[in-house]
């Protein structure tokens, strides 16, 4: 008996490591859940735009591990499931260097990319990684499926009954990143939603835009309990690592995306596709946005759901097609 006690407790540690292995290798960078916040702005969020809902895809890195054309596609799916008013995809649609990847062109990202629709449109933004193989390319295939990509530009919304301007800024690290020159092309008092590929441009984000939207971080892809996120690509450590912040009144939500980059590693910061509500403390239990006019083109979904806490979690977890678990959970609380 004690033989066998002594063998079970050597076993013990190899069978952890190795379970933990593959959760962080295999099965969570193969989940995908959707995961729907709640974010209450104090000031700049008028009445009218109560109930907003933003769909946020980030570092798609398409031809990551379990990554490929036919992820892409679960994704666009579930995206449009989930009825969200607004579609923001926040760069980094390619890959490079990343262990077990297989390169995707963005032209054929793009034409899945395509199939998104929103009654407020689909708009994006470039990352580094897009920079790096050539943003000109890459802005060409998401401008030809038929996405409009801002750069350093705003543009006025004016569907329904909350017209506001969606400003996107260019990528922190390798495009202009022209705040100022966004922000001027603003002429009214509707309300500003900004989105760009880095968090690390915050700080130049003035209190006039009500909420900025961000990706690149990937969370760190791994967190571990009590110990925090060991690597953040950010000046800022994780202060800008996950989720919402909130800074001297100024909000920012930052997704922790799809795709890994380098390692293709996640560990407790499963992918997900974000879809952000925006409330004002006003009417914090308003109902949701009536559907809007529809843009051309874009939009041929049903009646908008309403999220029933300030985080649901639908998720699929597909390791190799193998096998699929299904779950939902209710959480109380914003991630980050």
């Amino acid at each position: 008996m004690r033989r066998l006690t002594r063998r079970i407790c050597a076993f013990a540690p190899s069978a952890v490591g190795l379970g933990l292995a593959l959760w962080a290798f295999v099965f969570e960078p193969a989940s995908l859940r959707v995961a729907e916040y709640e974010v209450v702005v104090a000031t700049g969020w008028p009445s009218a735009c109560n109930g907003l809902r933003i769909a946020v895809l980030a570092d798609l890195h398409v031809g990551s591990p379990f990554k490929g054309i036919d992820k892409l596609d679960r994704v666009v799916r579930l995206t449009n499931d989930a009825y969200p008013d607004v579609i923001l995809l926040a760069g980094d649609y390619v890959i490079q260097d990343v262990l077990g990847g297989r390169f995707v062109s963005p032209e054929d990202a793009a034409a899945v990319l395509g199939r998104l629709s929103a009654p407020r449109g689909v708009w994006a933004v470039l990352g580094n990684h897009d920079w790096w193989l050539g943003g000109a390319r890459v802005r060409r295939a998401i401008e030809s499926a038929g996405i409009a990509v801002l750069e350093d530009s705003a543009r006025r919304i004016a569907a329904g009954p909350c017209p506001f301007w969606l400003m996107g800024i260019g990528d922190f690290m390798e495009a202009r990143h022209d705040v100022r020159s966004a922000l001027a092309q603003v002429h009214d008092d509707a309300p500003v939603l900004a989105f760009t590929h880095n968090p690390d441009i915050f700080p130049e984000i003035p209190a006039r835009v009500a909420l900025t939207i961000a990706g690149h971080t990937h969370g760190g892809q791994v967190y571990i309990p009590l110990l925090g996120r060991p690597i953040v690509p950010s000046l800022f450590g994780e202060r800008y690592a996950i989720g919402h912040v909130l800074d001297n009144g100024r909000h920012l939500f930052v997704s922790p995306g799809i795709g890994t980059s380098i390692i293709p590693v996640r560990f407790l910061v499963p992918p997900e596709i974000s879809v952000v509500t925006v409330r004002s403390t006003a009417s914090k239990q308003a109902a949701p946005l009536k559907p809007a006019s529809v843009l051309p083109g874009r939009y041929q979904g049903q009646a908008l759901r309403r999220a029933d806490s300030s985080a649901v979690f639908r998720s699929e977890v597909e390791p190799g097609r193998s096998a699929r678990t299904t779950s939902r959970c209710l959480r109380a609380g914003t991630a980050g």
